[in-house]
């Protein structure tokens, strides 16, 4: 694998681990094969994550998850079930789930600069026992994801630090302004879409359409 812009490119671990070093007794040793209590309260107060799959033919894909008050269920110290609900129906992460059966989660709480990565097996269920104990609003989710831990651990807050995530205001950060509808139309270009429309339809759908 070559990429032209990049002359300069690390092609073994090897060389990797003289560029940055090795990591800590610490680092080692936090990483986990299950979830212990500090990590299962995490979790159960975590409203958003970010799911990362890979399909069979290596297409990557990383889709955010959120709801009130926890994003996930914990069934157990190697089991958690995440909801699906209603989206745009693309359902790359689900397909890249069924095809290799592999996850990476990242669970962040607002506030908290500290997040928590979870990685293992995972497949997508439709047991209505489970779904049932999620369901929100009076909505039953069609299906979950469940997940079988194999590595946890907390991230340190550096990273949420340097972004100043949490510390986002109009007054410290510029941000260029951004219409989803007008974007939307710019992109696809179908005939007789009008961006009023759009945006009463990107409006409709996050008021009614959430479960």
């Amino acid at each position: 694998m070559s990429f032209d812009r990049f002359q300069k490119v690390v092609r073994s671990t090897d060389e990797l681990t003289k560029l940055v070093g090795s990591p800590s007794e610490l680092v080692i040793k936090k990483q986990l094969q299950e979830l212990d209590d500090h990590m299962k309260s995490f979790i159960s107060n975590s409203p958003f994550l970010l799911l990362g799959t890979v399909g069979s033919e290596g297409r990557c894909d990383v889709s955010p998850r959120g709801d009130m008050p926890a994003v996930a269920k914990v069934l157990d110290s190697r089991t958690l079930a995440i909801p699906e609900w209603k989206g745009n129906r693309r359902v790359d992460s689900l397909g890249n789930i069924i095809q290799t059966g592999r996850v990476g989660l990242l669970f962040q709480t607002p506030g908290l600069g500290e997040t928590l990565r979870v990685n293992g097996r995972a497949c997508v269920f439709c047991e209505d026992e489970i779904l049932g104990s999620m369901s929100k609003q009076g909505v039953q989710p069609m299906i979950g994801i469940g997940v079988e831990v194999e590595e946890c651990f907390f991230q340190c807050a550096k990273a949420l630090i340097r972004s100043k995530l949490w510390e986002w205001s109009s007054e410290n950060l510029k941000i260029p302004a951004f219409d989803f509808a007008e974007v939307l139309a710019d992109q696809t270009n179908i005939e007789d879409q009008e961006v009023e429309s759009l945006r009463q339809q990107i409006e409709e759908s996050y008021k009614d359409r959430l479960y």
